[in-house]
C-alpha cells in the first residue's frame, strides 16, 4: 500500500509546468516556419497553409510578405487580404514598412508576418520587426512568421566560423522558445543550389554572387544540421513538459540524456572526462548531479575541492551542474533522472567498505538495482579503489591531538571515578566515562570520541568489573551491560562529534556571509574605481590571510591596478598565469594545472561586458587549506567587485555622456544665437552701409537719418550680444574684475532705469524706492547690468503700450530689488530654469527670445556679490512676471530725495 501511494505521489503532475502552461492559455499563439537559409520555401508553406486555413473560413489577414520577384510565392497572395504598408522616408528614399497600428486596429484571427528577424527604418515604434510581433502577440492576435537559423542570436559567432559572414539581423533566442510551435521548412542543399542556378531564389547576378559567398554545399549542410538540431532540442523540451503535465516519468527513449553522478572519489574527474566523451560522441545534452548528505556535513576540504573541481569541468564539457541536500543519495539521485527523462548515468566505482555493502550503503550497486529502464555505466578508476576508512583523520598532528586527549580524558574518568568510589557507592560508574567521551566528541569530533569509547570500554572493565584489573566478565548481565556501555558510547560521541564538525562548518559560513555583507556594504559606499579596487585587493587579502594583487585590461595590456600589501610588480611566472587567466578566463598560477609554480593564483575578473582583468591571491597557508565557505566568499568578493567596477564605469560613461550632451547642446544653441543675434544685426549694418555708398547724395535726409540710426542701433545690439559672451565666459572662469564698494542701490535703480529707457522709449517705467534706503557692498557697474538685464528682459516680453515697475525696499538685514511687469509671464516648467546658460522662453513677436544670456549674467553677478535672485510668475490674473534681487545690507544711510512712484 505504502509503495502505491508513493508511485501515485510521483505520478503527480508538475504544479510549475501546470501554471505555465494555464498561463499560456489565454494568450495569442505563435507559429514560426524555420529555414537553413534563404530560399528554402518558408514563405510560401506559410502561405500555403494559411490560404488552406482561410478557406475553412478563419480570418487571416497578411501583415507583409516579401515574394522577392518569386512568381509561384506572389501567385499565393491571391484572394488573401494583404494590408497596405505604411510609407516612410529615410535618406531621401521612400520605403515601405509593416504597419503595427493598423494590423492592431483590424484584429484578424490571423496575421502573418514575414522576415522575422527584419530590421525596421529608423524612426518607427520598434526597432525590429520581432518586436512588432510581440506587439501583436500583447493584442491577443495569433501570428505566424518565417526565419532562417542564422538569425538567432546565440548561433551568430557559430554561423560566421562556418560561412565566413557576420549576420547583423538576429533575433533573441527567447523569442524562439517562446514559440508554440516551430515548423523546419527543409530543403537538401544539391537542390537549393539548383534553385539557384535557376533565378528562384535571386536574380541571376546576385544568384552568382551567393553561390561563390554563402551558397556553398558546406555552409548549407551546417546551417541545415543546425536547424535540424534546434528544432530537436525544441521538441525534445516540448516532450518533456507534456511528461510533467501528466505526471509521467521517464525515461522515454526518443532521445538521449545523460547525468553524471559526480562523487567524491580520487577518480571523479576521470569519470566527468569519460562521460564528457560519450555524450559528445552521442551528441545528447548532459547533466551533472552532485548529491550532498543531507544528515552529516563534510569538513574535509580535500574532498570538497575534488567535488568542486569535477563540477566546474562539467561545466566546461557543456554539462549543467546541479547540487542537491539528498537523506537518500540513490532515491533522489533516480528521481531526479525520472523527473528529467534521463536515458543514462554514469557514475564512479563505489568506496564503499563491507559493513555499507552490507548494510546497503553501496551507492553504485544500489543505483544499479533500482534503476528500471535505464542504462548504468560504471566507470572503473584507473587505481585500485581502496574501502573508505571510517577512522582515517585528515591531519597526522589532528589525530595525535584527539588520541592524547582521549587517552587524558579516560584517565581522569578513571582517577574520578575510584575517587568516588572511595566517598560513596555509585549504582553506575560508567556515566564518568560517557562525561569522558562527549567531552573528546565536543572538543575533537568524531574519531576521538570513538577512540575514547574504546578506551573507555576497556577501562571500565578493567578498573571496576569484577574480577578487577583483567579484561574478563565475571557476571554475564555485566558483559551485557559492557556492551549497551559500549554501543551507548559509539552512538553518543558519533552524534556529538558530527554535532561538533557541524558547528565548525557553519561558523565558517557565518564568517564568510558576515565578511560578504561587510564588503557588500563597502562597497555601495565606493564612489570611484579605486576605491572599489583597494576594498577588493584589502578584502581578498584578508580572506586568505596572505597578499593580493589586481590587474586590469587597460589598453590592450594588463596593468597593476591595486595590491595589498602595496606592491607595483610581480614575477614573470606570475605575469605568465595572469596573462593566461586573462586570455582563457579560467584560474591560472599557483595550485592550479596552468603554470603552478607562480607565487599567486589568479582569479578571471568577469562582469556582464566580458573580462575585465584578474586577481591574485597568495596566501600565507596552503590554498588547499581554504574551507569551502572561505573559497565561496573569495569568489563572491571578485564577482560582487566586478560588477562595482563596472557600475563605476557606467558612472563615468554617463557623466562623461552627460557632459559631451551638455557641450553638444551649448554649441547647438550659440551657433543658433550666432546665427540671430549677430548675422541680423550684420545683414542690417551692411545693407544700410551699402545703400548710403551707392545712393549718396541722392537718397533723402530722412531715409539717411533712418539708415545710420539702423546702423547705430545694430551696432549697440551687436556690441551687447558680444559683451555678454564676455561676461559669461568672466563669470565661468571666475576671472571678473569686482570692486567691494558702499552702493546706494536707489542711484543703481534710477541709473539702470535710464538706460533702460534708452533703448525702449515708447515703455514707461515706474520707480519705487523707500525712504532712508540702505547701502550694500559691491560693484555699482555690474550691479547696475544685472538691474539693466531685468529691465531689458522685461521690456522685450511685455506689450509696448504696457509699464514695467522696479523697486527697491529694505527688510531686515536686506535690501530687495524687484522688476515686475504684466506681460505673457513665464510658463512654470521654467521658472526654475530661465537663469540657466543659453536657456530661451519664446518671445512675444514668436522668434527666439535673444542668446538667452542675460538673466545668466544676472543671476552669476548677484551672486558673486552674495546675494539671490528668483522668478515668480503669474502675478496677477494669469500674467505677469516679478524677478527679485535679495542683497545684504551693508551700512545704513538715508537718501531724502527719493520718491515713491516717480516715472522715469
Amino acid at each position: 500500500m505504502a509503495d502505491s501511494k508513493t508511485e501515485a505521489a510521483g505520478r503527480r503532475p508538475s504544479p510549475k509546468v501546470l501554471l505555465d502552461l494555464a498561463a499560456r492559455e489565454g494568450r495569442a499563439k505563435l507559429k514560426v516556419f524555420l529555414g537553413m537559409a534563404p530560399g528554402v520555401g518558408k514563405t510560401y508553406a506559410m502561405l500555403a497553409t494559411a490560404k488552406a486555413l482561410k478557406a475553412q473560413g478563419v480570418d487571416v489577414v497578411v501583415g507583409v510578405v516579401e515574394t522577392h520577384g518569386r512568381s509561384e510565392t506572389a501567385a499565393l497572395l491571391d484572394g488573401m487580404e494583404v494590408l497596405p504598408r505604411q510609407t516612410v522616408s529615410y535618406r531621401n528614399r521612400t520605403i515601405m514598412e509593416f504597419d503595427i497600428d493598423a494590423a492592431i486596429a483590424r484584429r484578424p484571427a490571423l496575421m502573418l508576418v514575414d522576415e522575422f528577424a527584419h530590421s525596421n527604418v529608423p524612426g518607427l515604434i520598434h526597432t525590429k520587426r520581432y518586436q512588432d510581433v510581440e506587439g501583436i502577440l500583447q493584442a491577443g492576435i495569433d501570428v505566424w512568421t518565417t526565419l532562417n537559423i542564422q538569425h538567432l542570436e546565440s548561433l551568430t559567432d557559430v554561423v560566421a566560423r562556418i560561412t565566413g559572414i557576420t549576420v547583423t539581423e538576429t533575433v533573441p533566442d527567447r523569442v524562439l522558445e517562446r514559440a508554440d510551435e516551430v515548423v523546419v521548412v527543409d530543403l537538401p542543399p544539391e537542390e537549393l543550389i539548383q534553385r539557384l542556378k535557376d533565378g528562384k531564389v535571386y536574380l541571376p547576378e546576385n544568384a552568382r554572387r551567393a553561390m561563390d559567398q554563402f551558397f556553398k554545399a558546406s555552409n548549407l549542410t551546417a546551417l541545415r544540421e543546425l536547424a535540424l538540431r534546434r528544432t530537436a532540442d525544441r521538441v525534445d523540451e516540448q516532450m518533456l513538459e507534456l511528461l510533467r503535465q501528466q505526471g509521467i516519468e521517464g525515461p522515454m527513449h526518443a532521445a538521449e540524456r545523460m547525468l553524471i553522478c559526480v562523487g567524491s572519489g580520487e577518480d571523479c574527474e576521470n569519470v566527468v572526462r569519460v562521460a564528457g566523451r560519450m555524450a559528445q560522441a552521442q551528441k545528447c545534452d548532459l547533466m551533472a548531479l552532485y548529491l550532498s548528505p543531507g544528515n552529516r556535513e563534510i569538513t574535509d576540504r580535500s574532498v570538497l575541492k575534488r567535488t568542486d573541481k569535477a563540477l566546474r569541468l562539467a561545466e566546461r564539457l557543456g554539462a549543467t551542474s546541479i547540487r542537491l541536500n539528498s537523506e537518500d543519495l540513490v532515491g533522489d539521485a533516480l528521481a531526479y533522472a525520472r523527473r528529467n527523462n534521463i536515458t543514462q548515468i554514469v557514475v564512479g566505482p563505489s568506496n564503499a567498505g563491507r559493513i555499507d555493502t552490507w548494510l546497503g550503503r553501496n551507492f553504485t550497486e544500489r543505483l544499479m538495482s533500482e534503476a528500471k529502464g535505464l542504462s548504468i555505466t560504471v566507470v572503473a578508476s584507473d587505481k585500485k579503489v581502496k574501502p573508505k576508512n571510517w577512522l582515517k583523520l585528515p591531519k597526522l598532528n589532528l589525530a595525535l591531538s584527539g588520541a592524547a586527549a582521549a587517552i587524558v580524558a579516560v584517565a581522569l574518568a578513571v582517577a574520578l571515578g575510584a575517587a568516588a568510589e572511595h566517598i560513596t557507592t555509585l549504582p553506575n560508574i560508567s556515566m564518568v566515562f560517557l562525561f569522558a567521551v562527549l567531552i573528546c566528541a565536543i572538543g575533537f569530533g568524531v574519531v576521538p570520541a570513538v577512540f575514547a569509547s574504546g578506551l573507555s570500554f576497556l577501562a571500565y572493565n578493567f578498573f571496576f568489573l569484577d574480577p578487577r584489573y583483567s579484561l574478563t566478565v565475571a557476571q554475564p548481565h555485566e558483559l551485557l551491560s559492557l556492551l549497551m556501555f559500549l554501543v551507548v558510547a559509539v552512538a553518543t560521541g558519533s552524534l556529538a562529534g558530527r554535532l561538533h564538525e557541524q558547528a565548525e562548518a557553519t561558523h565558517d559560513r557565518a564568517q564568510a556571509t558576515q565578511s560578504l555583507y561587510e564588503f557588500s556594504r563597502k562597497l555601495a559606499g565606493a564612489v570611484n574605481i579605486d576605491d572599489v579596487l583597494w576594498l577588493l585587493a584589502g578584502q581578498c587579502s584578508a580572506t586568505v590571510k596572505g597578499r593580493s594583487v589586481i590587474l586590469l585590461n587597460k589598453d590592450g595590456a594588463l596593468k597593476i591596478e591595486g595590491s595589498w600589501p602595496p606592491e607595483d610588480d610581480i614575477s614573470t611566472s606570475d605575469w605568465a598565469a595572469a596573462r593566461w587567466a586573462n586570455e582563457k578566463g579560467e584560474p591560472a598560477g599557483r595550485h592550479t594545472s596552468t603554470l603552478p609554480t607562480a607565487v599567486f593564483q589568479f582569479r578571471p575578473l568577469v562582469s556582464i561586458r566580458g573580462q575585465m582583468g584578474v586577481v591574485g591571491v597568495a596566501p600565507d597557508e596552503d590554498l588547499d587549506d581554504l574551507s569551502s565557505a572561505t573559497e565561496g566568499a573569495l569568489q563572491s568578493f571578485i564577482d560582487q567587485a566586478a560588477l562595482a567596477i563596472e557600475r563605476t564605469m557606467l558612472v563615468e560613461q554617463a557623466a562623461s555622456a552627460e557632459k559631451k550632451a551638455e557641450s553638444e547642446r551649448l554649441r547647438a544653441t550659440l551657433l543658433s544665437s550666432v546665427s540671430h543675434d549677430l548675422k541680423t544685426p550684420l545683414a542690417s549694418i551692411l545693407g544700410s552701409v551699402t545703400s548710403l555708398r551707392q545712393l549718396g547724395e541722392r537718397m533723402p535726409k530722412a531715409a539717411q537719418g533712418e539708415l545710420l540710426a539702423t546702423i547705430e542701433e545694430e551696432t549697440q545690439r551687436l556690441s551687447s550680444f558680444v559683451a555678454n559672451l564676455l561676461d559669461m565666459t568672466k563669470i565661468e572662469a571666475g576671472a571678473l574684475d569686482m570692486q567691494k564698494d558702499l552702493v546706494d542701490v536707489g542711484d543703481v535703480v534710477r541709473s539702470a532705469a535710464a538706460r533702460a529707457g534708452k533703448l525702449f522709449p515708447e515703455r514707461k517705467t515706474l520707480i519705487d524706492l523707500d525712504q532712508g534706503l540702505l547701502f550694500v557692498r559691491g560693484d555699482v557697474a555690474l550691479l547696475q547690468q544685472a538691474v539693466f538685464n531685468l529691465l531689458d528682459n522685461s521690456n522685450k516680453y511685455s506689450g509696448p503700450q504696457s509699464h514695467t515697475r522696479i523697486g527697491a525696499h529694505a527688510s531686515g538685514r536686506n535690501v530687495t530689488i524687484a522688476v515686475s511687469d504684466n506681460g505673457i509671464g513665464i510658463p512654470a516648467g521654467d521658472l526654475e530654469k530661465i537663469f540657466d546658460k543659453f536657456y530661451r522662453v519664446a518671445g512675444v513677436d514668436g522668434r527666439a527670445a535673444g542668446t538667452g544670456l542675460g538673466l545668466s549674467i544676472a543671476a552669476g553677478l548677484i551672486q558673486a556679490m552674495g546675494g539671490s535672485i528668483h522668478a515668480e510668475s503669474p502675478i496677477k490674473d494669469g500674467k505677469g512676471t516679478r524677478m527679485t534681487i535679495v542683497l545684504p545690507v551693508a551700512a545704513a544711510s538715508q537718501d531724502p530725495n527719493s520718491k515713491r512712484g516717480m516715472p522715469a
